[in-house]
């Protein structure tokens, strides 16, 4: 195949968007196809100084400048090209090539939900929403879609309102050969990662996000303080994530003394492998995903998961996990908080043979979601999408030549 994927530019501060189309790329071209990368240069962006400004000076090159670019590349790229969107937020090319061979990847809709108003947690300003109906009427001219879960496409019918030829669900696949370390292993890449302090022998309870809204943050460290209130030696929290906000600072102030909270930056595959290793349990409960890779990562690395029981993170945490109902207001924090530390005293309080028996169902779960198996998916839809084209064009040429006759 001949495919030209087009992708968020390097500027921009997504560096998620950019992997996933390094990784497209990659396999691709392992495989044979012929693979051209399309996305906005930093014309408009780099003239500016870094500030507000900046950001729409590159929206600037996405959305004006690079569909001139765009147009001029079209009329050189053979006919058989099919166009694959790395991602639905850039909905607004999507006109330039709604009559040619295309496919849109979707990773979430979280965004355009909260623009429009379906997640209270995340109130969007006024340009905000403009920015998502902007996306959202350039990606509702595609007829074809891969979705990273069930979920997601279920929101990019209902909010995003398209109308599609084909929209189909793809899993993930672990971009990282997560895997059970041994702890003398873990403690010795973790040592030369200089992580802040010695990990506890005893283990460690484990979060991993970003700091976005939707990864709940202060909802875990509730827990957190909950758990350590209950019980004498409380293991400690270690969150990979960026340093805390006011709302978690105002969590963490009610956390016990005897409990401890630690925060870690930045770590690469390895030291989060390591991470995933020692741990105990990942308390991820989320509000919110469009996927959830700790979800998959964690049970790859035998560590037992406690998320929320709502779409995709029960679709993708699967039934080795343990689950807690979503936190659906602040004022329900205390009593949801307790039922958390509830779960999480009564998961770190399983036997032996029953940890075994979680661990062992985890490992067996995230089989499922491989990388290989995910690109041959990928493959045989964008397949798909020239097989039914090129069916179609035969049927036309036929009508056209029975028209003549």
């Amino acid at each position: 195949m001949r495919l030209v994927l087009l992708c968020h530019p390097g500027f921009m501060p997504s560096r998620s968007m950019p992997r996933f189309a390094h990784m497209l790329k990659t396999c691709y071209e392992a495989q044979g196809h012929v693979v051209e990368v399309w996305s906005p240069q930093a014309k408009l962006f780099n003239c500016v100084p870094a500030g507000p400004l900046s950001k729409w000076a590159g929206y600037l090159d996405q959305y004006v400048l690079f569909p001139f670019s765009m147009r001029k590349h079209l009329r050189r790229a053979p006919k058989e090209t099919l166009f694959v969107f790395c991602d639905q937020a850039l909905g607004p090319w999507v006109p330039l090539v709604k009559d040619r061979h295309h496919v849109v990847h979707v990773h979430d809709l979280l965004a355009l939900r909260s623009a429009m108003g379906d997640v209270p947690e995340n109130p969007t300003s006024i340009t905000g929403r403009i920015y998502q109906r902007y996306i959202r009427q350039g990606y509702r001219r595609a007829r074809h879609f891969i979705s990273v879960s069930k979920k997601t496409r279920d929101d990019l019918h209902r909010f995003g309102g398209v109308s599609a030829s084909l929209s189909e669900v793809v899993y993930n696949g672990m971009n990282y050969p997560f895997a059970p370390l041994q702890r003398a292993e873990s403690l010795q890449i973790l040592r030369d990662a200089n992580l802040p302090m010695p990990i506890p022998e005893a283990g460690l309870v484990l979060n991993v996000g970003g700091g976005q809204w939707y990864k709940n943050l202060p909802g875990v460290v509730a827990i957190y303080a909950q758990y350590a209130a209950r019980v004498p030696e409380p293991l400690p929290l270690w969150c990979v994530s960026p340093e805390p906000n006011s709302a978690v600072r105002l969590a963490l102030a009610r956390v016990p003394t005897r409990g401890q909270v630690v925060f870690v930056d930045s770590l690469d595959g390895v030291a989060l492998q390591a991470m995933y290793s020692l741990a105990h349990a990942l308390l991820f409960p989320s509000l919110a995903e469009g996927f959830g890779w700790p979800l998959i990562e964690a049970q790859a690395c035998a560590c037992p998961v406690i998320t929320t029981n709502e779409p995709p993170m029960n679709e993708v945490a699967g039934p080795a996990a343990c689950y807690l109902p979503r936190l659906k207001s602040p004022a329900d924090l205390e009593a949801w908080a307790r039922q958390g530390a509830r779960c999480l005293e009564q998961l770190l309080s399983e036997s032996p043979q029953q940890q075994a028996l979680r661990r062992e169902a985890g490992l067996e779960w995230v089989k499922r979601f491989d990388a290989q198996k995910t690109i041959a998916e990928y493959l045989a839809i964008y397949q798909r999408i020239l097989d039914a084209a090129a069916a179609r064009s035969a049927v036309d040429l036929g009508h056209s030549q029975s028209m003549k006759v």
